[in-house]
């Protein structure tokens, strides 16, 4: 029996564009982009596991607002719980620490990247205009 693992993802809208990250060349799914956010630790709520991981990631603070649902996804290896949260960006520049590259693209151009297979329930809501972008 394969493990759940508990991991958030920020989405992140800024003038009807979304923040979307690449994953590096050595990370397991690399090249593959994904909406940022990490694994929750022991006896962090899902909240403050994105507040961290987006610190760690991008030397982002943010701040993180309402829950837009969540989706497993069954890996080989594992099971994904995936949480996604609606996160403001106060506007300062990003650092990239863990990924290769970030982009901010418009929900139509989402098809044009290849995400993780976590990711793209997300990425259809926002395809499909199911998550507002104001």
């Amino acid at each position: 029996m394969t493990s759940i693992l508990r991991v958030t993802a920020a989405i992140i809208i800024h003038d009807g564009t979304i923040l979307i990250a690449q994953r590096r060349p050595n990370d397991r799914l690399a090249g593959m982009w994904e909406f940022p956010g990490g694994k929750m630790e022991a006896g962090e709520t899902p909240e403050q596991c994105l507040k961290r991981e987006l610190r760690e990631e991008l030397a982002m603070d943010a701040a993180v607002g309402r829950f837009l649902g969540s989706c497993v996804y069954h890996y080989d290896h594992i099971s994904i719980d995936l949480m996604a949260y609606r996160v403001s960006w106060n506007g300062r520049p990003l650092r990239l620490i863990s990924h290769q590259a970030v982009r901010w693209v418009f929900p139509g151009q989402l098809a044009d990247y290849p995400f993780t297979p976590a990711d793209l329930p997300f990425v259809r809501r926002l395809e499909n205009g199911d998550i507002p972008l104001d």
